[in-house]
């Protein structure tokens, strides 16, 4: 059984609602989840995890997250090297620039995308809930 985290951070609640598909999903296939908000989550846990999803929402020009969220990601950089990732976030405004930044650093880091990213409009509709859901099974 691979144990996987799933560390998200979450204004509205949109991308909490991610990260439970993406828990349902891996649990269904079988793997040991652990939840984590950004806080609760630092790059000594890495090492823990066979794999790991991370859920940010965009925020300002396109951006993760800056008090809690990107700082622990860039604590976190030094470990992506070879390890399995996938990324889920939800916007409100933009086409995605954020995720496609950030999947570039996860790339330039050494990082396995398991899949391909989730991102969606606001609230998770039924297919973001499916993509979800699919990329907690990517990860297990």
């Amino acid at each position: 059984m691979s144990k996987v985290a799933v560390v998200y951070w979450s204004g509205t609640g949109n991308t909490e609602a991610m990260a439970n598909f993406v828990v349902d999903g891996a649990k269904e296939a079988g793997a040991d989840v652990s939840l984590f908000t950004a806080s609760e989550f630092n790059a000594e846990k890495m090492d823990s995890y066979a794999a790991v999803a991370f859920g940010c929402p965009s925020m300002g020009a396109e951006q993760l997250e800056e008090s809690e969220f990107e700082p622990m990601f860039s604590d976190c950089e030094s470990k992506l090297n070879g390890k399995k990732i996938a990324l889920f976030g939800s916007y409100g405004w933009g086409d995605g620039e954020w995720m496609r930044t950030w999947e570039e650093t996860c790339r330039s880091d050494g990082a396995v995308l398991a899949c391909d990213c989730v991102i969606c409009n606001e609230a998770p509709d039924d297919d973001a809930q499916a993509a979800c859901v699919a990329l907690g099974k990517a990860l297990a």
